[in-house]
């Protein structure tokens, strides 16, 4: 079997076909394989943590959170303090915590601006659009009113036919005075 034999895909009507040289190959066969994930579910999922971390409810959870780490570890005896007064652990779960939010909030952030992207290329797609139609129409407006302008009006029609009207009654007196 050649090399070129080898890069050949067969479909399912038993045809050959070479794969393209101007896309990407999809994988390649590794020795370790990594366990794969939906970028999508993890973004939505990012998203719904940040929305959820940007809310009053978080800010208040947080504070009763704290107050009970506090208070138990200060009130409570110390047989079941489990951090103590300069609370250190308490300090590394909330830079934990930190730690984790900032990224899948910059996460949350980076698709925001991705989906307003798109949006802003659809607006400018539509206001050209527009623009070429308001153009389009202005041209047709100005067409009808020269067009309008070499229309005979009502009025115009009326003044030359009685113009004619008393040019045949004049025409008729001099024929009859002779």
């Amino acid at each position: 079997m050649t090399d070129t034999d080898r890069k050949r895909v067969e479909t399912a009507h038993g045809t050959t076909v070479r794969p393209r040289l101007d896309q990407p190959r999809t994988s390649r066969p590794s020795l370790i394989s990594l366990p794969s994930y939906d970028p999508e579910a993890f973004g939505r999922l990012s998203e719904r943590i940040a929305r959820f971390l940007g809310t009053g409810r978080f800010i208040v959870w947080m504070t009763v959170v704290i107050i009970i780490w506090v208070g138990w570890n200060t009130l409570l005896p110390t047989t079941v303090r489990f951090d103590g007064y300069p609370f250190i652990f308490l300090t590394l779960v909330l830079s934990l915590q930190a730690s984790y939010a900032a990224p899948l909030i910059l996460l949350a952030q980076n698709r925001q601006d991705d989906r307003d992207r798109v949006n802003m290329e659809q607006d400018r797609g539509r206001a050209e659009r527009s623009i070429a139609d308001t153009e389009y129409l202005t041209r047709e407006v100005a067409a009808l009113r020269q067009g309008l302008g070499e229309v005979a009006t009502r009025d115009f029609l009326r003044s030359e036919l009685q113009g004619l009207l008393r040019e045949l009654e004049e025409r008729r007196d001099r024929a009859e005075l002779r």
